[in-house]
């Protein structure tokens, strides 16, 4: 099975053997199942995040075993995932970042709650009935994907005013990037754009999608969160650079790791937002419950240095409205 297995701790007073967990701690000891699409590094800093949330929130460090399973980019490799967290016996589901992540989850379970990190298009994907009252046994944070996208749609034009033809680098296996592309042709002819959707639902395929995007000219690619893209931001970054294709993507670390710009919610205060979730549920309110909450706040982050690798000047517009610009 290609992936990786991690028994994460936040405290040296717990011994783990033979999958089961003695701690010395102040409190009940809680097991927390972290479950990942992508490859568990890239999570690290938002992993930390939530941790601090949730000592934030007066957990100590020997009262929370974190159970991390990272399906390392294949969505194929999620329900036995979290089938194992189950035989774990976990305490609350952390769907990380991923909208199949979550998916998976509720299909294995109705009893064990969920907290769903930063997914896009909840309703739309069939993972609550609605916003306000998930129901069942899920709750979380959306970074509205759907709604945000006219504004990205907004960015390219604003990047380069004469623009026709923009693309959409998805993933079609992916519920939330369909939504997405759903909303996204809707929107782009009150831009007065042409979207072209460019499919990629694996590694290999990148290569001929950004292949694609150069012989069509195309005047921008909007790059979604789909976790088999962000497992493979390295190439993504590489492939717009070589084709000289801009690129407006939807994690700020896209950008800070030599991405054109990006336009999203701060994942860190939404992980910490998820500690006060899963501190909620162990407390015994019902996820079913909580309301989804839905970032409000985005940051736009440009990366000059690409911008000159382009030939691009960036307006004066999109400098002013930046939360952050790197040289």
């Amino acid at each position: 099975m290609n992936r990786r297995t991690f028994l994460a701790r936040i405290g040296p007073a717990f011994l783990a053997v033979g999958g089961t967990v003695e701690a010395q701690s102040p409190g009940p000891v809680y097991r927390i199942g972290f479950l990942i699409t992508a490859d568990a590094d890239i999570l690290v800093p938002l992993r930390q995040a939530f941790l601090q949330g949730l000592r934030d929130l007066g957990y100590a460090d020997s009262q929370i075993v974190l159970l991390v399973r990272d399906a390392g980019g294949r969505v194929e490799q999620l329900p036995p995932l979290v089938d194992e967290l189950l035989k774990l016996k976990v305490d609350v589901i952390v769907a990380s970042s991923s909208t199949p992540a979550a998916l998976a989850a509720k299909r294995a379970t109705t009893e064990v709650p969920i907290v769903a990190v930063a997914v896009g298009a909840p309703v739309a994907t069939g993972l609550v009935s609605s916003i306000a009252r998930p129901g069942g046994n899920v709750t979380g944070s959306t970074i509205l994907g759907t709604e945000v996208a006219p504004k990205r749609l907004e960015l390219a034009k604003a990047l380069r005013p004469g623009i026709r033809q923009i693309a959409l680098l998805w993933n079609p296996d992916n519920p939330a990037n369909a939504a997405l592309e759903r909303e996204l042709r809707d929107a782009a002819p009150k831009q007065s754009l042409t979207l072209t959707s460019v499919a990629a639902r694996t590694v290999d395929e990148l290569d001929p999608a950004f292949g694609r995007m150069a012989r069509q000219r195309t005047g921008a690619v909007l790059v979604t969160g789909d976790t088999v893209h962000q497992a493979a931001m390295n190439r993504i970054i590489s492939l717009a650079a070589r084709h000289r294709v801009p690129a407006i993507y939807n994690q700020l670390r896209n950008a800070v790791d030599g991405g054109l710009m990006a336009y999203a919610a701060d994942d860190r205060a939404l992980y910490r937002r998820a500690a006060v979730y899963v501190d909620k549920i162990l407390k015994g309110t019902k996820p079913g419950d909580l309301p989804f909450e839905q970032a409000t706040e985005f940051d736009l982050v440009i990366n000059l240095k690409t911008a000159r690798d382009l030939g691009l000047t960036i307006p004066r517009s999109l400098l002013v409205r930046a939360t952050r610009l790197i040289e």
